[in-house]
């Protein structure tokens, strides 16, 4: 079994692989504008993060999982950020910090949707 965490920290190592590199990787700008990648890119830490913190259990879904989801995946995108004013040829944006967080907190929420549906007893 795979310890909860470890999912968590390979997302994470991703970014910061993909964040030491002088130029973006793959096909951003001509198919997926930076916005949709950090957005699509902290939804996943998020979504990770949230399954750990929640103990791999829907029931483990709990506000204060989500919470503690969001404020790590938004704690990442400042240390990324900050990482990236260091890395030659990349900058730091607060305009893609505030997208990481946003799409941090959409995947979240459709998650806790998710888990009150799951949660609420069946009306068969």
């Amino acid at each position: 079994m795979i310890p909860l965490w470890t999912p968590v920290a390979l997302y994470m190592a991703a970014i910061f692989y993909g964040s030491s590199l002088s130029s973006v990787p793959g096909p951003v700008g001509s198919w997926f504008s930076d916005t949709v990648l950090h957005m699509t890119g902290y939804a996943g830490l998020a979504l990770v993060t949230l399954r750990a913190a929640a103990g791999g259990r829907w029931s483990g879904v709990t506000r204060r999982a989500l919470l503690a989801a969001w404020l790590i995946a938004t704690a990442y995108g400042v240390t990324d950020e900050w990482h990236q004013m260091h890395v030659p040829g990349r900058t730091a944006e607060l305009r893609d910090l505030g997208n990481d967080a946003t799409g941090a907190l959409l995947a979240l929420g459709v998650a806790g949707a998710w888990g009150i549906m799951k949660a609420a007893p069946r009306a068969d």
